[in-house]
């Protein structure tokens, strides 16, 4: 007599096979056919989740979370915003002006030290170096810096050499209607016109504009080019006090003014960047 075959079972008697997918379970991240290795749903249909959509990242994760919303960092103080540094500048541009228009305390002291610091120093050093500041002497130098940075950096580089060309062309703009409305005598005449310095301001934007400019394609020691454009700096305000044709506070004023005129000529142009060159489609091939 023959045996009716029986169904293979555990000891408990159930049937040894795959379970059954339930409903209301999620099985994105199990292996679709058996031994496949592959996630079940990409076997047969795209991703069209929001994780599927994600961009990689820079570090290749396998998604960006997306941006939040909140002040940029040119407004913020946080990842090197300007923003202290051009509070700072203005309060004391301010301050400073005070003081000078309305014959402050600050005004006077000033005079007492410019008094006692005219005549020191070898003249023709001093000569020199308040020379520094004039057009003729640092105009070229920005403009040099200029010509390489359209060199090396191309149409990439424009927005740059426009924020550093604005900035020198903001001097005049700025420091003449100063000049005409305070009406500052100078140490060793009675005509007026002396607050804020153009030579210093002159000297502060070009040379402080070329390093700024420069220092991008500098490879090592790059704290050179804006070291050597503070020396020139510093330098010209100080033949311009010692040769009597400057107070301290005319140069103080300069250098604060001069200081917002840079932080916004080189942050401007790096929070807007050029829009892309279109990328010409590879043309296709001859069958």
């Amino acid at each position: 007599m023959r045996e009716t075959p029986r169904s293979q079972g555990t000891a408990g008697g159930s049937r040894s096979r795959h379970p059954l997918p339930r409903p209301g379970r999620a099985f994105a991240h199990m292996t679709g056919a058996f031994g496949s290795g592959t996630p079940h749903r990409s076997d047969r249909r795209p991703p069209h989740t929001p994780r599927g959509a994600r961009q990689p990242g820079p570090g290749g994760c396998p998604g960006t979370p997306p941006p939040v919303p909140g002040l940029p960092a040119f407004l913020s103080g946080r990842a090197g915003g300007p923003l202290p540094w051009l509070l700072l500048s203005g309060l004391l541009f301010a301050l400073v002006t005070w003081q000078v228009a309305a014959h402050g305390p600050l005004r006077r002291a000033d005079e007492r030290l410019g008094r006692a610091a005219v005549g020191h120093g070898p003249a023709g050093l001093t000569e020199f170096l308040a020379d520094l500041g004039n057009l003729a002497v640092a105009l070229p130098v920005l403009a040099a810096a200029l010509a390489y940075t359209l060199w090396r950096g191309g149409r990439g580089a424009l927005p740059r050499a426009a924020g550093a060309a604005l900035a020198m062309a903001a001097v005049p703009a700025l420091v003449v209607p100063l000049k005409s409305w305070i009406a500052r005598p100078g140490p060793l005449t009675p005509d007026t016109g002396y607050y804020p310095s153009g030579h210093t301001a002159t000297a502060a934007v070009a040379y402080g504009g070329a390093a700024l400019l420069l220092v991008v394609y500098v490879r090592r020691h790059r704290w050179w080019p804006p070291a050597l454009a503070l020396l020139l700096t510093l330098a010209t305000g100080a033949g311009l006090v010692l040769r009597g044709y400057h107070w301290p506070l005319d140069v103080a004023g300069s250098w604060c003014l001069c200081a917002v005129l840079l932080l916004l000529s080189h942050r401007l142009p790096a929070r807007y960047p050029p829009p892309p060159r279109a990328s010409r489609a590879p043309a296709a091939p001859d069958r």
